[in-house]
């Protein structure tokens, strides 16, 4: 998508902090993070939230969980959260799936 900014980050168009890449995922850290850890986890292919990725390729979807482990442990944690926003009254501003990896703070419950 032409004006997706996560698309222009992935495609190395815009700057962005990148942790770890694979083949189907790039790590970037949040411009504006909510804890010591924030990182952002994307597929490079374009979907517009997590249940459109899910339902169109679930073996991405495992990957963007598997790349959030992976960059947790590089950071070293060993807990950490993820979430994904789903919709924008669910807090989602960018419209490109993405999983947030948060860590390094103690991270209360219920979120929001």
């Amino acid at each position: 998508m032409e004006d997706c900014l996560f698309c222009k980050i992935v495609a190395g168009d815009i700057p962005g902090e990148v942790v770890h890449t694979t083949e189907r995922t790039v790590a970037f850290r949040d411009i504006d993070p909510k804890a010591p850890t924030h990182v952002l986890v994307v597929p490079r292919d374009h979907y517009a939230n997590a249940a459109e990725l899910a339902a169109a390729d679930p073996q991405a979807t495992a990957e963007l969980v598997t790349t959030a482990a992976a960059v947790a442990a590089a950071e070293g944690y060993a807990d950490y959260r993820i979430v994904f926003n789903t919709g924008a009254e669910a807090g989602q501003s960018v419209f490109h799936t993405h999983l947030h990896l948060l860590a390094g703070r103690p991270l209360t419950w219920p979120p929001g």
